[in-house]
């Protein structure tokens, strides 16, 4: 078990690099989430022609494509231990935290990859306002640390269930369900021309709300993850 910050920093990095480098050799979970958000804003687009959306349903849509687009991709580090029969060495080589650190940095490379290709085609494809990208960007950090610092605990819990994907939406989407609302409202003023003193208080929930959920799974994830 890691004896101070520096162990542990370094057992998080070795867990952060050994999914990097499974991912980047088998690319399952990049795939599968690239896949779904680029697909769904296509068919968005093409049914949507020349017409156009309000700020409210632009907003939701671009929300709803990054909600899922994570689920659809964020569980498979731990998915991977499991199906690998590799959970039960780190279980005795390795400190929770570390796991869990190492873990939460691979699923924010993974989404914050995911939304800086998805982001630039939701403006493209929708056609978008992009007076406020600035603002709009900053949403999106809120939205990826939020989304990863949430689903990570679940990740580990849905790992070793039978119908892995299905429960994962279903246990992940009442604790988000708070972030998507707020990030809706913020993204809807943001994209309807308004700037950032007018989503103060949704900026202020943005930035409590990894906080608590990172504070709160390094407090659980060892139970979890031994049990």
């Amino acid at each position: 078990m890691p004896a101070n910050g520096a162990s542990l920093a370094s057992t998080s990095l070795a867990m952060y690099v050994k999914d990097l480098r499974l991912e980047l050799r088998t690319r399952y979970a990049v795939n599968a989430i690239l896949m779904f958000g680029i697909t769904t804003l296509a068919v968005v687009s093409f049914s949507l022609g020349q017409s156009g959306l309000p700020p409210d349903l632009l907003s939701a849509l671009f929300w709803i494509v990054v909600f899922f687009s994570a689920v659809s991709g964020l569980a498979h580090s731990f998915i991977r231990e499991e199906e690998a029969q590799t959970a039960l060495a780190l279980k005795l080589s390795a400190d929770p935290t570390s796991v869990y650190v190492g873990k939460l940095l691979f699923n924010l490379s993974l989404l914050s990859l995911m939304t800086l290709i998805i982001t630039p085609i939701f403006f493209i494809f929708t056609d978008a306002p992009t007076d406020n990208l600035g603002v709009f960007i900053l949403l999106v950090v809120f939205g990826v640390l939020g989304l990863c610092g949430a689903t990570t605990l679940v990740a580990a819990i849905v790992a070793k269930a039978a119908v892995k994907g299905a429960l994962f939406a279903v246990i992940s989407f009442p604790l988000l369900i708070i972030l998507l609302m707020v990030l809706v409202a913020a993204s809807e003023k943001t994209l309807a021309g308004q700037g950032l003193g007018a989503i103060s208080q949704e900026v202020q929930v943005l930035v409590a709300y990894p906080i608590i959920m990172v504070t709160a799974s390094l407090m659980l994830f060892k139970f979890v993850w031994q049990e």
